[in-house]
Formats: C-alpha cells, structure tokens, sequence
C-alpha cells in the first residue's frame, strides 16, 4: 500500500476518533449532576428559579441534548471551545495561555525519559550479568511502582529543606532580571524536578523494555554475521542492533503518551506548574465545565498527534514498516 495512502487513512481514524472523544466527553459532563446555572448560582451565593432559568437560556442549556451537542461540536470546528465562566474568559485563550508550559514539561520528560532509558537499556544488554544491568531492572522496579505524586513530593522536600539547590514550585522567578538567557536558566531551573518527577516512571519503562530487545537483536543471525565479518563492536551495536531494537520503544513511547499527558497533571498540581494540569484541576474544583470540556478535547488531540507522529517515526526508523498493510 503506497505511502501517502496510508498516511491519509491514519489521518482519517485520527480525526474520527477525535469526533468520537468529543461526542463522549460532551456526553459524560451533560449526564453528570447539575449544570452550569447552577455553578454559577451558587458562585453568586444562590438564585431564584428565574434566574437559572435566564442563565440556561443564556448558556442554550434549554435545547434538546443533540441541538446542544450540534451546536458545541460546530463551534470547536470553528476553534470555539467555550467561555469560562469562572475565569472570565475564552476557553481558547486559557489553554493557549497554559499550553506552552505543559508542552515544554511533557515533551523534556519525554525526551529525557526515552534518551536515557535507550542509554542505559543498550549499555546493560552490552553486559547483562554486570552492576549496570542489576542496576537497570532496580531502577525499572523502582520508578514504575513509585507513584508520580509521591515521587514529586520526596523531590520537593529533598530540594527545599536539606538540598536547595531549585526552586520548587512555579516556573519563573518574577524577581530574576536581565536578558533572555537569564529567563531561560530560570524556567530551566524550574523545570528539573518536575520534569524528573514527570519522566522517572517511563524512564523504568524504556530502559527495560531496551535492555530485552537489545539483548534478543545482539543474538540474531544477522549480528553474528556482522560479527564474523570483523565489524568492530561499536558498528554491531549502534550501527546494526540498535535500529531494530528502538521500534518497540518507539512504539511503547507513543503508547505512553496518554500517560504521560495525564501524569502531568499530578506532576503540575505538586509543583504548582502553570500549565493545562493545574488548569484542569482547578476548573474540576470550579466545576467549570466548559473548561474541563476544552482541556479534555485538547488533550486527546495532543494524544491522538503524538500516536500519528509515533507512527511516522517508526517509519522512518524502520522503512519496511511503509508497505505493510
């Protein structure tokens, strides 16, 4: 099947799957108690019954559910995702205002996770008897059964009250002065531990996942061929092995997206990040329900781009992958 095929047909399930998430995430909020008029009355400190009833014709809350759902699903393909009735504003606006933050915590965790578990992965399969290798199902063992929260809050308290060494919580300093390169070290500042926090659990993953396929390519016939050939052991490895021992990681990585994007809410509510995290989660406490609607659809689309994006790094990785069916 030529290529551009089924780059279409990836891209057409992706967009249906997307429309599917809307259709349910609407749904989910509409059979949940209460509505937005009645958040909104009690922000005010209670309404009469003319009052709500203004508010849900305001909100078209007063429609048939489908009219409702219609109405909501035209207005996110115009970009519209709502007014937050909490914060004052577009729901777009918020979760431009968020997104930049989320996305430099997710995608450094990711990188950093996926970087250093292929490392460490590749390193031990070299010796897989030795304390590199023990070290790496320890780790492995370690950071997939410690909770992301409870990870984030040993850090916290390490590096505020015994090791000082940055800042806890934020992602800036307003005090801190001078060009871009003195905010950048800042933000960079801010970003080690929760990114640490955030990539701990999926650096196990990658790390352990690399060491096994690393180990099954090394005893393959073509390695050993290569071996015989007199390739020295550097070549074998990261020339030969490595690529087709990186396609399940790769495949595991975007498998992982979603995680990783939920996990970043705990990691930012602990670390008081600015992002779409701590967002949703006070939007959940406001019962802000447009908000919650905007950042849920937000985050599947983040999702669903991050498994088309997975999917085409494999194909470059593995270029056989690009005619199978």
């Amino acid at each position: 099947m030529p290529a551009a095929r089924v780059t279409l047909i990836r891209i057409f399930y992706a967009l249906a799957l997307l429309l599917a998430v809307l259709v349910l995430n609407f749904s989910l909020m509409h059979l949940a108690p209460g509505d937005v008029a009645d958040t909104i009355s009690q922000s005010m400190g209670g309404a009469d019954a003319e009052v709500l009833e203004r508010i849900r014709i305001d909100y078209g809350l007063d429609q048939p559910f489908l009219v409702q759902l219609g109405r909501y699903i035209g207005n996110v393909l115009h970009f519209d995702l709502g007014y937050s009735f909490f914060y004052n504003q577009s729901v777009t606006s918020l979760i431009l205002e968020r997104l930049p933050a989320t996305l430099l915590l997710v995608v450094s965790a990711q990188v950093l996770a996926l970087v250093v578990g292929v490392v460490l992965g590749v390193v031990s399969a070299r010796r897989p008897n030795g304390m590199l290798s023990h070290f790496v199902t320890f780790l492995a063992l370690f950071g997939y059964s410690a909770p992301v929260f409870w990870t984030g809050i040993l850090l916290l308290i390490a590096f505020s009250l015994k090791i000082p060494l940055f800042p806890v919580a934020g992602m800036q300093d307003i005090t801190v002065t001078g060009g871009f390169f003195a905010h950048a070290w800042d933000i960079l500042r801010h970003l080690v531990l929760p990114m640490i926090t955030l990539a701990s659990i999926f650096l196990a993953l990658y790390s352990r996942l690399a060491r096994a396929t690393m180990m099954e390519v090394l005893g393959s016939d073509y390695v050993r061929t290569a071996k015989a050939k007199g390739l020295s052991q550097r070549d074998v490895v990261y020339k030969h092995a490595l690529k087709n021992a990186l396609s399940p990681v790769i495949t595991l990585a975007g498998l992982q997206f979603s995680a990783v994007v939920s996990g970043a809410v705990l990691v930012e509510t602990v670390f008081s990040w600015p992002g779409l995290g701590t967002l949703a989660f006070q939007s959940i406490i406001a019962r802000d329900t447009p908000t919650i609607l905007g950042i849920l659809f937000f985050s599947a689309l983040v999702v669903i781009v991050g498994n088309l994006l997975t999917d085409f790094a494999l194909r470059l990785v593995d270029p056989r992958l690009g005619g199978r069916r």
